[in-house]
């Protein structure tokens, strides 16, 4: 696969706009069972009108899996060919419960919203439904909020950037230009908008209780607290992370600084981009995971339950690493289906002259060691844990069906890299594919638990997570050597749970709501 994505960097303008990249969108949009690929292609900018330029987006392009890693472009015949906006993000899921994936697209100037057909084909859709957002947008993740049994959307956005708010930043070296800091720009308003039904959204931003700011770049939703809600978590750049609890009723109370969520360490704001979360410590409670900016530390955030967190990258050697990477994409997924879920991280620098790092710059895996510690071991995970890479955002899933994780990752200016997972061993493994009936057809916030001899694993539907990216929507657990055939219950977001009869291992499995699963 040859597809790139560009950021415009050739103009010599050195913008913030493009140092964000863009991130990759995982969905099976025609229904074949297997992962097909959404890639937003960036932007460039217009020639000069005195000093000021147009921004303008190169394609983006959707991959149809033809299965054995072969993948053919079909973006001009499934009708999705529309250049409007320089992009970032694919966020990817069905938000009119008909059965087909959509996809929402983010970037500088606006949404576009793919409505998926059914056939094929896509038909965008973002204005006539009512997301008339023009602000510069990063990420974005959808969850049914309001438990109305629809998908509503979280949009995150980024900095008060345009032409003529873009300040002359000298480099090292006289003459020289750098990309300008975060800090030299306000940050942007999140924006929250209900999905009313009846093919349409609604802005509800401030009767939902959203704070001013932000500078947000990942975003993730799931059930943060166990209550039965779909909370919100954001990743912000140089400003403090945000942690939106939910009521219930689709009202939420930001509570970042008082959850031990929203700075690092030693109490001060990071230049946070990539999120997820995953329960690293296999206590059932779920943890969170932040990748920052150079000379500050990944955050990893155990959740020690009512709402608390603390910060444990200390002690849990995360910090090992040292501080000169600059993350973005990043994922929890039990790579070596052992039963805990390690973690990835795509690493690129931002600004044209780095003083301690180099712009490209190696991936980090760490291996999760029974939940007690995590090793990175990315030097022995293949070639391309080993050279550098301008990489921006990523997304983990099963591409090829084998029942282990494989990595897509988006990179700067570099083609699009598929990385196959061809970790050997004997481990067995269940993959879980929760289709919603009274709850979103794509439950997100859905709470899966497994157990297999004596260890419970806790997993959920999540929507966002990594950078501006969409993750395989199915649940995969790594049963290690486990003999006994596992328990699953289920909690889904309608408040049914689901005990779920026995399951052969080392297969995929589609599960409805509150009917007898079906293997896939």
């Amino acid at each position: 696969m040859k597809f790139t994505y560009r950021n415009g960097n050739e103009a010599g303008e050195v913008a913030i706009l493009e140092s964000l990249g863009g991130g990759v969108g995982l969905f099976d949009f025609d229904n074949d069972g297997d992962l097909d690929l959404c890639l937003p292609g960036g932007g460039h900018y217009s020639e000069k009108r005195g000093n000021v330029r147009d921004v303008v987006g190169w394609p983006h392009a959707i991959y149809r899996n033809d299965g054995d890693w072969h993948f053919t472009e079909v973006t001009l015949e499934a009708g999705a060919a529309i250049q409007t906006f320089y992009s970032h993000g694919a966020a990817a899921a069905d938000f009119d419960n008909d059965g087909f994936c959509d996809v929402l697209m983010t970037g500088y100037g606006g949404l576009l919203l793919l409505h998926n057909r059914g056939d094929g084909t896509f038909e965008e859709v973002a204005k006539s439904f009512g997301l008339t957002d023009s602000m510069w947008s990063s990420s974005a993740a959808w969850g049914d909020f309001n438990k109305d049994g629809t998908l509503d959307v979280y949009v995150a956005h980024y900095a008060d950037w345009s032409f003529q708010k873009h300040p002359f930043c000298p480099g090292p070296k006289p003459g020289t230009r750098e990309s300008c800091p975060p800090r030299e720009f306000l940050g942007l308003p999140h924006t929250m908008y209900f999905n009313t039904g009846d093919g349409s959204f609604r802005d509800v931003t401030q009767e939902c209780g959203l704070v001013p700011g932000g500078k947000g770049l990942g975003v993730l939703t799931a059930d943060l607290d166990l209550d039965g809600d779909v909370d919100v978590y954001v990743g912000n750049d140089t400003v403090a992370n945000f942690l939106y609890r939910n009521d219930g009723t689709g009202k939420f109370e930001e509570v970042g600084l008082i959850s031990g969520t929203a700075l690092s360490q030693t109490g001060s704001p990071d230049g946070s981009m990539g999120v997820d979360v995953g329960d690293f410590n296999l206590d059932g409670l779920p943890d969170l995971w932040v990748v920052n900016f150079e000379r500050e530390s990944n955050a990893l955030y155990r959740n020690d339950g009512n709402g608390f967190f603390q910060h444990v990258s200390q002690g849990t050697g995360v910090l090992a690493v040292g501080a000169l990477y600059v993350g973005w994409g990043t994922a929890f997924a039990d790579l070596d289906l052992d039963g805990d879920e390690d973690l990835f991280v795509s690493n690129g620098h931002v600004i044209r002259f780095p003083e301690n790092a180099p712009i490209r710059q190696t991936p980090l895996l760490f291996d999760n060691q029974n939940g007690k510690r995590l090793v990175n071991v990315a030097a022995e995970a293949g070639p391309y844990f080993r050279e550098g890479h301008e990489g921006r955002g990523s997304a983990a899933g099963d591409l090829d069906g084998d029942g282990d994780v494989d990595l897509v990752i988006s990179r700067l200016n570099q083609p699009v890299a598929l990385l196959r997972n061809t970790t050997k061993t004997s481990h067995h493994w269940l993959s879980l594919r929760l289709i919603g009936l009274q709850s979103p057809r794509l439950p997100i916030g859905a709470v899966v638990k497994l157990t297999s001899g004596t260890k419970t694993q806790v997993r959920q539907v999540k929507g966002g997570t990594s950078f501006a990216s969409t993750i395989d929507p199915r649940l995969l657990f790594g049963l290690g050597n486990a003999e006994s055939i596992p328990s699953v219950e289920i909690v889904w977001p309608s408040g049914q749970v689901q005990q779920l009869p026995v399951l052969t291992m080392d297969r995929r499995w589609l599960i409805r709501e509150g009917l007898d699963p079906v293997p896939e």
